[in-house]
Formats: structure tokens, C-alpha cells, sequence
């Protein structure tokens, strides 16, 4: 009886070890109110993109609470463990010195309406910027991490 106990003691000692040491655990896991909050932040820029055909006054409302969407979402992804990547893309993607989605909502707001051909060149890349952290977010895979590393890093 002992020895089964001793034998039980060990086997989940090893068990322990090995889940702490995967690097699988040092990735958050999937999130559903992530994922559905970048779905929505998405089409809301999306949306919003759209519209900077017109002067931005007559939209200053909306981009300013998509704003407070995506600042309530990062500050989110901040507190969630293992967590670093998702958190700095969401930094940039907020950082309007970058050329994503808060430096085209400064442009706008500057220039105050913007040209078809500058509203679709970055459009697609906002929102494939977007989508890269959405399949990151889904994924959690070495090939998902690998990209938004990239664009995070060549935004700087």
C-alpha cells in the first residue's frame, strides 16, 4: 500500500513537471471575449474607414468610442498571464505615430477627409493587421505568433 502511494506521489510529480515545462503554457490560451471584441473592433474600423471620404467632424463621436473600445480591450489583454504579444499589438494598432489603425484616425482628424486610393491602401492594411491578430488570438500557433511578431516589429 505504500508502495502504490509512493509510486502515485512520484508519477504526479512527473506529471507537474512536465506541464510546467511545456511552452505551450506560456502562451495565453484562447480567449472567447478577446476574439469576439477584435471581431467587433474590426468592423467597426472597418466601418469607420469607410467613411473618411467625408469630413472627420462628422464622425469624431464614433472614432472616439472605438477608441475607448480598443483602450478597455488593451488594458484586458494587459492584465491576462502570458499575454505580451496579443498586448503589444494592440498598443500599436493605438499608437497613432504608427502607420495602422490609430495613425490613419490621426490623418484623417488632420487632413480632414481623405482620398479613396489612401482610405483602400490602408484599409487593407489595418485590417490585415486586424486579422493576424484575430488568427493569433484563435491559433495561438508558431506560425500565427511569427507574423504578428513581424508586424509589430516592422511598426516601430
Amino acid at each position: 500500500m505504500k508502495h502504490l502511494k509512493l509510486k502515485h506521489l512520484i508519477f504526479l510529480i512527473a506529471i507537474s513537471f512536465a506541464i510546467i515545462s511545456c511552452t505551450s503554457t506560456k502562451t495565453a490560451q484562447f480567449d472567447p471575449y478577446s476574439y469576439r471584441k477584435a471581431i467587433e473592433i474590426k468592423d467597426e474600423t472597418s466601418r469607420l474607414m469607410d467613411k473618411a471620404i467625408s469630413p472627420y467632424t462628422n464622425q469624431k463621436l464614433e472614432v472616439e468610442a472605438l477608441f475607448l473600445n480598443i483602450e478597455k480591450l488593451t488594458e484586458y489583454e494587459k492584465i491576462k498571464p502570458n499575454n505580451e504579444i496579443t498586448f503589444a499589438m494592440w498598443k500599436a494598432l493605438n499608437d497613432k505615430e504608427k502607420n495602422l489603425l490609430a495613425g490613419f484616425f490621426k490623418r484623417w482628424e488632420t487632413k480632414g477627409i481623405l482620398s479613396p486610393v489612401f482610405i483602400q491602401e490602408s484599409r487593407k492594411q489595418v485590417l490585415d493587421a486586424l486579422d493576424l491578430l484575430i488568427q493569433y488570438e484563435i491559433k495561438k500557433d508558431k506560425e500565427s505568433k511569427d507574423a504578428l511578431l513581424y508586424l509589430i516589429n516592422s511598426n516601430t
